[in-house]
């Protein structure tokens, strides 16, 4: 049950010109003030009073909101504040064609009790509308009276992504020759390239979590991707294809050598294509190359693993702490800890400290991923894994950066183990049952392997299967794991958030493998 207020009163509190202002000063290039009517978003090592005073509340204000949303008693509550600033460039065959900057902001209140919850958010932080938004949630509790805190402390976190310059502070000007310079690249990789496509974005996230206990947690959240789509043209036959950078990093991340990455893997997946067939349809031992295939465990056997599908019976890993769920060699992990990863977190969503969450353990099903909610339902630890898409949003048991760690393999052996099979490389998209863990991926980019050896390149496959089958059947995982470097986004319940994934070279013994029929 969860009751939303939906209070809209203009976009942010500066005024929506402050929006218009702030897209119009980020072409004029560096500067450290913000906007009119915009103030800057407080530094990783500013004060509580600072981050308050950036919401325009105070301790009095926070106090008399908190006691109205537990005024009919509560399990748990707190308040997130979130302020986030995005800009975006795209660049079409040398030109740009789309600039833009947005400005969010509001809070989201939230009371627990039992097993319910009442969720309402404002974008105006007013004190009348976070009482009325108060009201709304609170309207689900029953219960005692809860005393609310007298006075609050800041907590301590993590400083998993610091900045050396924030993005704020970084113009149009600034970006354009990293965006022009990618482009050339690109296009002088292949006389073939007809038409080359940069896609820049970056942003910031402040926000600032009250709980009913008198803490106040506060986080800075740097975002930035980089995409270039690649159209090429060979013998009248035109192929298209892509690569994309993404991580919690600043403007000094762009270096040439990455331009040069990301322009070359372009390029790469593009013009194999014209080479590339489709493989004969079966069933076909599967190698999961490493990195990018962590699409395939992070939907297909990630997912059954947040607390939140077992509580409620729905997955199929619900009965299944402390069994046999893969072979030995097989640990997988969900770590928000990583340096500037695109799933790090110094604090989840709630407020917690986030961790390395070992979710297989050499093959024994080792622990859920927990929001607080389901924390206290199975009597465990948190996770720091309660994440929320924004302000909007009540949080779920997510997913941050999800691995298999390293086996006892590598590659050249697995791939000389396969008499006839393929390496899936590149992921597109995929769909998954989140219960039974059923799933059907694209893969975009692959190779064929025959005795041994890799033969050809292979194109357009899809690859069906079972989540919790495909981890019992890995024979082999390499030594070599690596996070993809691109930027992953999951959604669930309406709700997208940020993510990583990765994993080693895996073989899977059989998948339904959609090619061909010879």
């Amino acid at each position: 049950m969860q009751p939303l207020l939906t209070t809209r009163r203009g976009f942010v509190r500066g005024t929506a010109t402050g929006a218009v202002l702030l897209g119009a000063s980020g072409l004029t290039g560096c500067r450290r003030t913000a906007a009119p009517g915009i103030p800057m978003i407080p530094g990783e090592h500013s004060s509580l009073s600072d981050h308050l005073g950036f919401f325009s509340v105070d301790e009095p204000t926070i106090a008399r909101v908190m006691a109205e949303l537990t005024a009919r008693g509560a399990d748990a509550a707190d308040l997130y504040f979130q302020h986030s600033r995005d800009n975006s460039i795209t660049m079409e065959d040398g030109i740009i064609s789309r600039a833009s900057s947005s400005v969010d902001q509001g809070v989201g209140l939230r009371v627990v009790v039992g097993d319910q919850t009442g969720y309402a958010f404002t974008e105006d932080l007013s004190l009348a509308a976070m009482l009325a938004a108060a009201r709304t949630a609170a309207s689900i509790a029953h219960g005692g009276k809860v005393v609310p805190p007298v006075a609050y402390s800041h907590g301590q976190a993590a400083s998993y992504y610091p900045l050396t310059q924030p993005w704020a502070e970084v113009g149009v000007t600034q970006k354009l020759p990293r965006i022009a310079r990618l482009n050339a690249l690109a296009r002088a990789a292949d006389p073939a390239v007809e038409k080359v496509t940069v896609s820049w974005a970056d942003g910031e996230e402040a926000v600032l979590i009250v709980d009913m206990h008198g803490k106040i947690h506060t986080d800075l959240r740097p975002m930035t991707r980089l995409w270039c789509m690649v159209t090429a043209k060979k013998n009248g036959v035109t192929q298209a294809n892509s690569a994309n950078l993404a991580a919690r990093q600043g403007f000094d991340w762009y270096t040439d050598e990455r331009l040069q990455f990301v322009a070359a893997e372009a390029v790469k997946r593009t013009m194999i294509l014209f080479e590339a067939k489709r493989p004969p349809a079966g069933e076909l031992p599967v190698v999961l190359a490493a990195g990018a295939s962590g699409i395939l465990l992070h939907e297909a056997i990630g997912h059954g693993m947040e607390a939140d599908f077992n509580r409620k019976g729905t997955s199929i890993y619900a009965s299944m702490i402390g069994k046999k769920v893969a072979p030995d060699f097989v640990t997988i992990v969900d770590d928000a800890t990583q340096p500037g990863e695109r799933g790090a977190l110094n604090i989840d969503d709630e407020g917690n400290p986030t961790e390395k969450t070992i979710l297989v353990d050499h093959g024994v099903m080792a622990s859920y991923l927990h929001d607080s909610i389901s924390a206290r339902h199975y009597k465990h630890r948190g996770t720091g894994s309660g994440r929320r898409e924004s302000f909007r949003h009540a949080p779920l048991p997510r997913m941050r950066s999800t691995y298999m760690e390293n086996g006892p393999h590598t590659r050249d052996e697995i791939i000389a183990s396969v008499k006839k099979g393929i390496i899936a490389e590149t992921f597109t998209n995929g769909q998954v049952q989140i219960g039974a863990g059923d799933f059907t991926f694209y893969i975009k980019n692959g190779w064929l392997i025959e005795d041994g050896k890799i033969t050809a390149p292979i194109k357009d496959i899809n690859i069906i299967g079972n989540g919790p089958e495909a981890l019992r059947n890995v024979t082999m995982v390499a030594n070599d794991t690596k996070l993809d470097f691109g930027g992953w986004t999951c959604g669930k319940d309406g709700q997208s958030v940020p993510v990583s994934q990765g994993m080693p070279t895996t073989l899977v013994s059989k998948m339904t493998v959609g090619g061909e029929n010879v």
